[in-house]
């Protein structure tokens, strides 16, 4: 291992124990299942959907999600880069955003003062009751609070998605059943555009997954493909829900 890796390492310990960070989660716990809406082509509404679930969506998968008749989601997850980005994708998702409103608006990772976001945001007309700033080491205690290891974020192999943010979240927040929809990490681009994108955390996203199903996770998808590819069991209903992770 190289020197500046060692170095960045120990840094990245040393702040996570010392800053404290609090995990991430709902101001009012979920008493019911949670929809995870994420954008990967093949997204299913899930089966028996209604007023009694919770609502998730990230980054442009609010436009899936508005196609259900869910207009306004709990929260939702926002990559900073979707803000002031000139890519393709950016100006995708801020497009599909635009004149749109969400509960409370997580944005993650953004480096500069909040003000600034703000003024991007209001730049597309996207409305919200909260805002949250998500540093690196708030999604660290998030990922300890529910898997109970401490996660490094130094390298993007090592990231999990902000889809599998939202998923640890709604754990984090109570919910009884989390059913995940357009998250697929066998999967290649976006639902709301052509550009075909790779995923970048797809092991990653796949292993924490699995490890929550095998620990007695109520996670379900909605997706039959997802269901073949991953062997997370495809939801059938809310009678499914109930139960909770075991330690």
């Amino acid at each position: 291992m190289r020197y500046s890796t060692i170095r960045r390492t120990i840094k990245e310990a040393l702040v996570y124990r010392f800053s404290r960070p609090q995990p991430l989660r709902h101001p009012m716990q979920f008493v019911g299942p949670v929809l995870v809406v994420g954008s990967a082509p093949g997204s299913n509404r899930p089966k028996g959907f209604d007023e009694s679930f919770s609502v998730l969506t990230v980054n442009g998968s609010q436009s899936v999600a508005k196609k259900w008749g869910i207009a306004k989601p709990d929260a939702t997850f926002l990559q900073f880069a979707q803000v002031e980005g000139k890519n393709q994708n950016a100006v995708a998702v801020r497009r599909l955003l635009n004149g749109e409103e969400t509960g409370i608006l997580h944005v993650l990772r953004w480096q500069w003062d909040e003000q600034r976001l703000r003024d991007g945001l209001a730049a597309f007309h996207y409305r919200y009751d909260q805002l949250r700033l998500v540093n690196k080491y708030q999604r660290m205690a998030l990922h300890e609070a529910v898997m109970g290891t401490r996660h490094s974020e130094l390298d993007n192999a090592g990231k999990f998605s902000n889809g599998i943010t939202a998923v640890l979240y709604a754990f984090n927040s109570g919910a009884s059943a989390v059913v995940i929809s357009g998250i697929n990490p066998s999967s290649t681009g976006h639902d709301y555009n052509e550009l075909g994108l790779r995923r970048l955390h797809s092991d990653m996203d796949r292993s924490i997954l699995l490890k929550l199903h095998s620990r007695g996770a109520k996670i379900f998808t909605a997706d039959p493909e997802v269901a073949v590819s991953t062997g997370l069991p495809l939801w059938q209903g809310t009678a499914m829900c109930g139960g909770r992770m075991s330690g």
